[in-house]
């Protein structure tokens, strides 16, 4: 009798136990952001201006957090015009053979202190490769700017080497770093 009654109080449990939210990016209190270094003496930052993000969590730590990435790679701005066009190029992007670049989470683990450690796919150049980043949950907000909904800050930092996907083969280190550490900032709004 005791397994008929668990067995029935699945099916009655409220759907919400198991409803993931959906949190998407506001863009105006976000950026996606990366720094080489150049010569190997100075650190050059560039930015992506259009991108979508969009993260399912069902634990209110994000804890079990799934996060979507897409960028329009042409969308790249390192503040100087014929540097973001040499970028967009051939001999790095290749925006019109590879639009887009995206990122879709396997895996997180928690670290501590709000800190998870977050795999997934990153495809860039065209190529498919696992990643590892850190991610920052540094909590939430109620605010009357998004009617109510719950706002949440999570920080993304890492590390990739683009010549893994590719990206500017004729222009080795110290020229340019393989090592872009990325730091991505974003507010995310809780969809109702």
């Amino acid at each position: 009798m005791k397994k008929l009654i668990f067995i029935l109080s699945l099916f009655i449990l409220p759907a919400s136990v198991f409803a993931q939210d959906t949190w998407v990016e506001d863009p105006a209190h976000s950026k996606l952001g990366f720094t080489v270094t150049h010569l190997g003496i100075a650190d050059v930052p560039g930015y992506f201006g259009d991108y979508d993000v969009t993260i399912e969590a069902s634990e209110e730590d994000f804890s079990d957090a799934k996060v979507e990435l897409t960028v329009q790679t042409a969308s790249i701005d390192t503040r100087v015009e014929k540097r973001n066009n040499h970028l967009k190029s051939p001999d790095f992007f290749n925006v019109e053979k590879y639009p887009t670049m995206t990122f879709e989470s396997t895996g997180i683990k928690e670290m501590g202190d709000g800190k998870y450690e977050l795999t997934g796919d990153l495809t860039l150049h065209g190529i498919t490769k696992p990643v590892t980043v850190t991610m920052l949950y540094r909590g939430n907000i109620q605010n009357e700017m998004t009617q109510g909904n719950l706002k949440a800050g999570i920080q993304i930092t890492g590390m990739i080497d683009r010549s893994k996907f590719d990206l500017g083969g004729n222009f080795p280190p110290p020229m340019i770093s393989n090592d872009v550490r990325i730091k991505a900032d974003g507010e995310f709004i809780l969809q109702k």
